[in-house]
Order: structure tokens, then C-alpha cells, then sequence
């Protein structure tokens, strides 16, 4: 368990790890290259772990020896049958991403995870594949891992996406299709969210070598058979993981500078930042970096983030030191992600004395100058890293705030601890024991 110690004053630099959007989107390009690849600047951690020890199943060689730079040695879309199950923990987007690249293959893939994980839908995905007539089941028929395939290679023609609910079904229709026998067309019904993650998942395709034809609004796609192309990849750092920095600076009126996100971004989570310029930050672009600045009073706001739900948290936290209501709407996919996670930021948030409301898509917190109302508490992480990560926020103005099973931050930011503590080390001058295991 790790306790956090309120800071009176805030004014720190921060750089972040790689983010693990692109990281991953940048393995499975390069894996599928012809040729070697090195990705310079990548997220090492237990998710993108994963995806290295599955490519590595299905004869990729991953070579992440140098934690700064990673080189991949694709085999220009040939998949190999791996000797045993492919086990992918609770990471969502490999799970997804690689039940695309084993379709490639020849031969029986087997892809399986934790518990939650065989409870987070895929069968949308499983329907597009099988419109290129793959061979797929959910092995339990539920529409969940963990899920065989019988590959014999994609047949391409046109698909249909019965659902845009998770972007990363897409994403992963989209990394594989050049690899088709023949041209594939995607068509993609219903309400298509997270499009920034889409957007992302193009760049890196176009990058390596791919151009596909994009709809305005995503519904269809006709992507051209080819061979992505190894190259250098720089990858940006992770938004996602800057958010709570961002976040630090909001809740207690300090400076925090983030160094590696670049303004613009391929990541839709910067688009944080000008939430938090509503809700009262100083937001400003400096030679070093982005710097956010708290003001003296925070204020509540309403904002759609179906396109960006994994900072959904960080938002929900910090509206709860903002005077006056926050609403944030189109959020029912945070449902089906490492946890219900709306309802655990809720339940989190009230175990805090906030009050908060829940909706099917939506939540909305009645904050008040500073988090009055709030006291320290024990917040249950259920196992997810973004969780922990956002109620540490909190206690850097609230005492008494402890962060249970901490350890899940590995999945995404394995030192987020040591860089939260060095943060507020570089105000007090103090050595960080704050952070410490009770």
C-alpha cells in the first residue's frame, strides 16, 4: 500500500515514459515489415510485454535488450503456429491486435488472458474476421476470450464491423488488412468512438508504408494489399501517463512542465489540456515542454469524452476540487475496460466524501473549492493501473490517502511511483518517503 503525503507548492519538470498506444501499434507494424525495425523511445512495461512474448510465439524476433530502443525483426506478414497458448494477461489491445496478426498464420492459435479479461467482450471483432473468412470461436461462447483460431490466412473482400464501441476492433481489422489475398473494404456500423485512437492507428500504418482510404467519420475503409516497409520509429511520450502530472498541477495550484508530449500529437488524450484550460489552467508551450498551471480555483465543466476514455479518471479527480458541477458524458465504454471503471471512480470518489452521481454513460460530480469536502480514505485500484494512477492525485492535497495493491501500475507506467514521488521531491527538497510500502 502507498501513502500520499500532501504537498504544500508544486513546481516541477517531468518526462514520461513512451506511450503504450503507439508503442504497440509500432510492434505489430514493425513484426509484419519486411525487414528490421528500430523504435526508439518505447513503453516498456507489463502490457507491451506481453504483446513482445506473443510476437515472439508466432516468430517474430524482439530484441528490447536496450530499454531507450527496441529492434524488431519482421518477416514480411508470415505468421508462424506457436507451440502453446498465447497468454496475454488483461492487456486489451494485444489481446485484439493479436487475434488479427494470428489469422495471418496457418495452422491452431489458442489466445487466452486473465479472469477479467475473459469478460471483456470481443465478438464484434470475431464477426469481421470471419467476413474474411477466418476460422474463429469464443471457446467459452460467450463472445470472450480466450478464443482459437484455425488460420489459413485472410481471404480480404468486404467485412462489416458490427460495432465501433472499442476503437481497437478497428485498429486491429485495419494493422493486418494489407496482408489480405485480396483488397479488403471495411465497413464499420454504429457509433464509432475513440476515433483519435483510429486516427493514430492510420498515421502508424501510413508511416511504415500503408496509405488506406478513410471515410471522414470512419464508417468505411478500403485499405490496398502491400508489405509495410522497416524503418526508424521515434514514439511519442504517453499522454495518458502525463495526465496525472497535468492533474498534480491542477489540484493543488502548482507548475508542472511534462517534457516529451509534443503539442500536436497523435495522441487524442492531449485534448486534456484544454479541458483543464475550461475548468481554469494556464496552459502554455515552452522550450522545454507543455507547463500547466493550477489556478487559485478550479471550476466545474461538461465535456464529451467518448473519444478519450482512458483519462476519463484523471478528469473525474480533479472535478472533485473544482467548485460547482462536472458532467462527463458518453463513458459507458469505461465499463469494459481493466475494470467497470466507471463505477470504481465513483465508488472511489464517494469512499472520499465526494458527491457523485451514476449513469449508464455518463457521471457527474458535485465538486467543491479545493475537495473541502473530501477526507483521506483507502482506494481500491480493482486490479487497474489508471485507477491508482488518478486517486494518487488526489492525495496530494487531501492527507490521509492511500492507494491499495499499487503494484498494478506496471501494466502501463512501471515507475510511475518513483517519478510521482520525485515530482513533488523537486519543490521540498526532501527525500520522497511519502511514497513508501506500509
Amino acid at each position: 500500500m502507498i501513502t500520499i503525503t500532501p504537498v504544500q507548492t508544486l513546481n516541477a519538470v517531468v518526462t514520461v515514459p513512451g506511450s503504450k498506444s503507439l508503442t504497440q501499434r509500432a510492434l505489430i507494424a514493425a513484426a509484419l515489415a519486411d525487414g528490421s525495425s528500430r523504435l526508439h523511445g518505447p513503453l516498456a512495461s507489463e502490457d507491451t510485454s506481453f504483446t513482445i512474448q506473443a510476437l515472439r510465439a508466432m516468430g517474430i524476433d524482439c530484441d528490447d535488450s536496450d530499454p531507450a530502443c527496441w529492434l524488431v525483426h519482421g518477416r514480411n506478414g508470415r505468421i508462424m503456429e506457436p507451440g502453446a497458448d498465447i497468454f496475454l494477461g488483461n492487456n486489451g489491445t494485444a489481446t485484439r491486435f493479436l487475434t488479427s496478426v494470428a489469422a495471418l498464420g496457418h495452422g491452431r492459435f489458442r489466445i487466452t488472458g486473465n479472469e477479467r479479461m475473459a469478460q471483456r467482450p470481443i465478438l464484434p471483432l470475431i464477426e469481421a474476421l470471419r467476413g474474411w473468412r477466418v476460422d474463429i470461436v469464443s471457446d467459452e461462447g460467450t463472445g470472450c476470450p480466450p478464443l482459437t483460431l484455425f488460420s489459413r490466412g485472410l481471404a480480404g473482400g468486404h467485412t462489416v464491423l458490427p460495432e465501433g464501441r472499442s476503437s481497437q476492433y478497428l485498429s486491429s481489422l485495419l494493422l493486418v488488412a494489407p496482408y489480405a489475398v485480396s483488397p479488403a473494404t471495411l465497413e464499420v456500423r454504429g457509433e464509432i468512438l475513440s476515433q483519435p485512437y483510429i486516427a493514430m492507428t492510420l498515421s502508424v500504418m501510413s508511416d511504415f508504408g500503408i496509405r488506406v482510404e478513410a471515410a471522414p467519420d470512419f464508417s468505411a475503409f478500403r485499405i490496398p494489399q502491400g508489405r509495410y516497409q522497416a524503418r526508424t520509429y521515434t514514439i511519442e511520450g504517453d499522454a495518458s501517463g502525463a495526465s496525472y502530472f497535468w492533474a498534480a498541477a491542477a489540484v493543488t495550484g502548482g507548475r508542472v512542465t511534462v517534457t516529451n508530449v509534443p503539442i500536436p500529437s497523435l495522441q487524442g488524450d492531449t485534448k486534456l489540456l484544454a479541458y483543464l484550460a475550461r475548468m481554469g489552467c494556464w496552459i502554455e508551450q515552452t522550450d522545454i515542454g507543455i507547463t500547466i498551471t493550477g489556478p487559485e480555483m478550479l471550476e466545474g465543466i461538461e465535456v464529451d469524452m467518448g473519444d478519450m476514455p482512458d483519462v476519463a479518471p484523471t478528469l473525474a479527480v480533479v472535478a472533485a476540487f473544482a467548485q460547482g458541477t462536472t458532467v462527463i458524458r458518453n463513458i459507458a465504454h469505461l465499463r469494459i475496460k481493466e475494470c467497470d471503471r466507471l463505477s470504481a471512480v465513483v465508488t472511489e470518489l464517494r469512499k472520499m466524501g465526494a458527491e457523485v452521481e451514476e449513469e449508464e454513460a455518463r457521471m457527474i460530480i458535485h465538486g467543491r473549492q479545493g475537495g473541502a469536502n473530501l477526507h483521506g480514505a483507502i482506494i481500491e485500484t480493482y486490479d487497474d493501473h489508471r485507477i491508482a494512477m488518478s486517486f494518487a492525485v488526489a492525495g496530494l492535497r487531501i492527507p490521509g490517502v492511500q492507494i491499495s495493491h499499487e503494484e498494478c501500475v506496471a501494466k502501463s507506467f512501471p515507475d510511475f511511483w518513483q517519478r510521482f514521488g520525485r515530482m513533488a521531491e523537486q519543490e521540498n527538497g526532501e527525500n520522497c518517503e511519502e511514497y513508501r510500502k506500509c
